[in-house]
């Protein structure tokens, strides 16, 4: 995050993986930073300087649907109503682009409310629109993609979450066809970006991504190799198909690249130096 001056941010949705992870490395780099508590009045009663809107549900929206619109549009609402802030960046999700024939931020998006499966997009794409119609300064979105890194939740329902536990405990049931690909993208990159798009993007929408496409049997070879784990596929897996994620706009105005998903970082069960992941005894 060189080149960022020191600035305020208010994190929403600081006790969630990315929100405490984001409260950390912005006040290592310098910046105050408040991260209220849920529900906290004087988010509307003193300036927020740049609002960082984590606040989210993921794998339980569809078993807490009242929650889910609450925390994407009804919080979101009251804050662009009434708070003060120089500016606020809204984490949407690159799963907006279920169904559609492109991934650019500008691309014309499918929504099938019928299906419960959809009140996720519906909530961040309203989330998204009221950002925009909010006649507000500095408002932005930024889509993101499958967040990897230390610490994911195993109960989360992140499906490389769920694989590293099961690989911990040395065989991994993989219940979708090997040949499922997602983008994913390091939570480390996230910590650097988001504060450039918060403070310096130029567009209104990012989509916040690798741009790199990884299969499920990329990340279980690269688990049986690291971990010595055994693997097995469920019968009849489904293959989840998911396209590439368009990255140019991020790149054209900062040059990133991303950090590999594959990375060490993500298994601290491993014993240092451990090039197999089974200590002999």
């Amino acid at each position: 995050m060189t080149g960022l001056p020191p600035s305020t941010f208010t994190v929403l949705g600081a006790s969630g993986y990315i929100g405490s992870r984001l409260v950390v490395h912005l006040r290592a780099q310098g910046h105050t930073v408040w991260a209220p508590a849920r529900g906290d009045a004087e988010v509307f009663a003193r300036p927020l300087g740049h609002v960082i809107y984590c606040v989210g549900l993921t794998a339980d929206f569809r078993t807490r649907p009242f929650d889910t619109v609450d925390a994407h549009v009804g919080l979101l609402a009251e804050v662009l109503r009434r708070a003060q802030f120089d500016s606020l960046l809204y984490l949407s999700s690159t799963r907006v682009y279920m169904g559609a024939t492109r991934t650019d931020e500008d691309a014309p998006l499918t929504v099938l409310p019928g299906d419960p499966s959809y009140l996720y997009n519906l909530t961040k794409l309203t989330g998204e629109s009221l950002c925009h119609a909010s006649g507000r300064a500095g408002v932005r979105v930024a889509r993101l993609s499958n967040v990897v890194g230390p610490g994911l939740d195993s109960a989360s329902g992140n499906l490389v979450a769920d694989l590293l536990h099961q690989a911990q405990g040395g065989h991994i049931v993989l219940r979708s066809d090997p040949q499922s690909a997602k983008d994913y993208v390091h939570v480390d990159d996230l910590l650097d970006w988001l504060p450039r798009i918060a403070l310096t993007g130029r567009a209104a929408t990012y989509n916040v991504a690798s741009g790199r496409q990884t299969t499920h049997a990329q990340w279980l070879a690269w688990l049986q190799a690291r971990t010595g784990c055994t693997v097995e596929v469920a019968a009849q897996a489904p293959l989840q198909a998911f396209p590439p994620i368009h990255v140019q706009r991020l790149q054209g105005e900062w040059g990133v690249a991303p950090r590999a998903v594959l990375a060490d970082d993500l298994l601290p069960f491993l014993p240092p130096n451990d090039p197999v992941g089974v200590t002999p005894p």
